[in-house]
Parts: structure tokens; C-alpha cells; sequence
């Protein structure tokens, strides 16, 4: 494709179904930039399970057809629309995928997103990538990691010396988890499906493991730390990291001890999960949410790989015609790490 060919290679969505409702298009219109707009040339667009959502359609949310998915995007500046001031053709950048002011939406639900080799975005939503990270980098970074060190690092504080139970650990979300809960000083506990994701956490940093196919996670904490007693404050674990939900909800409430915390951001399995709240009243436990991130939690994540104090861990890159396999990775959750697109 030529610079001046007004169409462009792109993953696309016509309607919601199953894995094959997502078409490549060899001539999809590109895009042109509009008043305080700009076009990427798409470098790295890394797969959420939102995106998974997105396909599949979401109960109270009307997606635009047809849709380009694919909400993390990072790549490089290749046209600017009238008023933009402050960047350049060729500048390498990341964008933030949510609407902070509110006229157009989440990029990859309400407008289109990077699984493609052009983009459009806001020019004030663009973030300037150091040249220490690369752009399959920047792209991991802010649904998972953003979500993560709000979550983290702003609500949940957590501190030097906890110890941290993370469920989910091998994921995106989670993966960035361990090495937060690592560079304050925390104990981690990470929970995982399988010795081979066990290993790698613990190459990542994680002090144990929990292999939750195999154990109950609150019998496995209570064997390795003691069961939480109101008079012994050093059983258990500090706060629990819990993005799932589901069946896992109450059992990890178990493990707490006195006065401990519940950090969360989500509910990949389920969203009304049973509770007990003899163990929230009795413990005096903390549930504390967390949603998505600001832009300064980009840049301080920029920051911290640029400097070499957070690694993004990526499974696989794909190329866009592989787009449909890229997705059923996330969709099987077969991944360690994030999966990452590379138009």
C-alpha cells in the first residue's frame, strides 16, 4: 500500500458472534484526520479480554458496526489535522484509549481501534513513547498495566513487607501485578493453572505459587501461612488481588487476616459471585475497586520501562492476518503475559 492509497489492511467486525465474525479487509477505507486529529501509522496494538467482550457483544451496549477492535495502540504519527500543535510527523506515541472528554468512546467499542494499519485519535490523547521502549511495549500497557498500577500503586498502597495473594497472576493485569507487589518490597503469592506458569512467575519474582487446578486456593494459604485467627494477626495474607470473581470470590475472602484488604478491578468470571460477610465483619476486612487509570499512570509506566523497573511480558506478537488466532489465545486463556499485534 502506498501513502496516498485511501485504503488499508484491517481486522473488522460486521456483527457480534463467534470467532469468525472477525473478517481482514484488504481495502478498508483509511482513515483522515480532522480537526485536532491525528493518524497513526499502527505499530503495536496489544488484545484485551475486552476485546473478547466486544466480539461477542456486551448486554446494554451497542457497538457501531462495522468495528476495527483493539484498544491499546501504539505507533507513530503519520499525518496531522488542522490546530494540532505539539507533534510531529514521525513521532513515536501511545495512545490513551479513554474518552476524557466524553464526545466519542472507548477506542475499539465506539471507535475504531488499532487492529489495523492506520488509526485515528485525538491529538490531546497521545502519550510520547521514550526511545528506551519499543512500541510492542508501549502497546501492553494501558488497559492491563494501567488497570493494574491504579489498582496497586494508587488505591490499594500497597506496602513493603505485605503479603500478596494475586489471583489471575499470569496474565496481563496479573503479570504486572507481581512485579509491582516486587518493587515495593511485598511478598507475592501468585495463583496460576499450571507448573509451566508457576515457573515463569517465579522467574518474575513471585516468592510461591498456587496451583489452583490442583489445590484449594484458602487450604493451600492455610497450610503454607497459617489460618487467619482474630488473635493471630500473622496468618494469612495481607490483601488479595481478585479481578476474577465467580467461584473464587468467597474462598480467597477465607485467606485474609485481621484487618486485611480485597483489591479488585474486574470480573473475568462472573460479577455476582457468592460472599460471606461473617469473614468481612469478623476480619474488619477492606473491599476496595479499583477502574481503569488516569494518564499520569501512563507516563509513570512509561517511565518505569524506560528506566528498566517494570518488563511488559509478552506471550506472542501476530501479525493482523492472524488476528482471529491472537484473540483465541486471550479468549482460551492460554496466554502468560499479553498478546500483541503487529499491523
Amino acid at each position: 500500500m502506498t501513502k496516498d492509497d485511501p485504503n488499508m489492511r484491517a481486522a473488522v467486525i460486521y456483527e457480534h458472534g463467534a470467532p469468525e465474525v472477525l473478517k481482514l479487509e484488504e481495502d478498508f477505507p483509511k482513515p483522515t484526520a480532522g480537526p485536532g486529529e491525528v493518524i497513526l501509522r499502527v505499530g503495536a496494538s496489544s488484545l484485551n479480554y475486552h476485546d473478547v467482550f466486544t466480539r461477542r457483544g456486551m448486554p446494554g451496549i451497542k457497538v457501531p458496526m462495522p468495528m476495527i477492535m483493539g484498544i491499546d495502540v501504539a505507533g507513530t504519527v503519520a499525518e496531522l489535522g488542522e490546530g494540532v500543535e505539539g507533534w510531529k510527523i514521525g513521532d513515536r506515541v501511545l495512545v490513551d484509549p479513554v474518552d476524557r472528554e466524553g464526545k466519542r468512546g472507548l477506542m475499539g467499542e465506539m471507535v475504531h481501534g488499532g487492529l489495523a494499519e492506520y488509526c485515528r485519535a485525538e491529538a490531546h490523547s497521545l502519550v510520547p513513547v521514550p526511545d528506551e521502549v519499543t512500541l510492542e511495549q508501549a502497546a501492553a500497557l494501558p488497559v492491563a498495566y494501567g488497570t493494574a498500577y491504579r489498582m496497586m500503586m494508587v488505591q490499594g498502597q500497597i506496602k513493603k513487607g505485605e503479603r500478596v495473594l494475586i489471583l489471575g497472576a499470569s496474565g496481563g493485569v496479573g503479570t504486572c501485578c507481581v512485579q509491582l507487589a516486587k518493587s515495593v518490597g511485598a511478598e507475592v503469592v501468585a495463583c496460576a493453572s499450571s507448573q509451566e506458569k508457576m515457573d515463569r512467575l517465579k522467574d518474575l519474582g513471585a516468592d510461591d505459587c498456587i496451583n489452583y487446578v490442583e489445590e484449594d486456593i484458602a487450604k493451600a494459604v492455610y497450610s503454607r501461612y497459617g489460618k487467619p485467627h482474630r488473635h493471630k494477626p500473622g496468618n494469612g495474607v495481607d490483601v488479595v488481588i481478585n479481578f476474577t470473581g465467580g467461584e473464587t470470590w468467597a474462598r480467597c475472602m477465607r485467606t485474609l487476616r485481621p484487618g486485611g484488604r480485597i483489591l479488585t478491578c474486574g470480573a473475568t468470571a462472573g460479577y455476582d459471585p457468592k460472599t460471606d460477610l461473617r469473614f468481612i465483619w469478623t476480619y474488619e476486612l477492606t473491599i476496595q475497586g479499583s477502574n481503569g487509570w488516569k494518564r499520569e499512570d501512563l507516563h509513570k509506566l512509561l517511565e518505569m520501562v524506560a528506566a528498566g523497573e517494570l518488563t511488559p511480558m509478552i506471550d506472542t506478537v501476530f501479525p493482523l492476518e492472524a488476528s482471529n488466532e491472537a484473540l483465541a489465545l486471550i479468549e482460551d486463556r492460554k496466554v502468560f503475559g499479553k498478546v500483541v499485534v503487529t499491523p
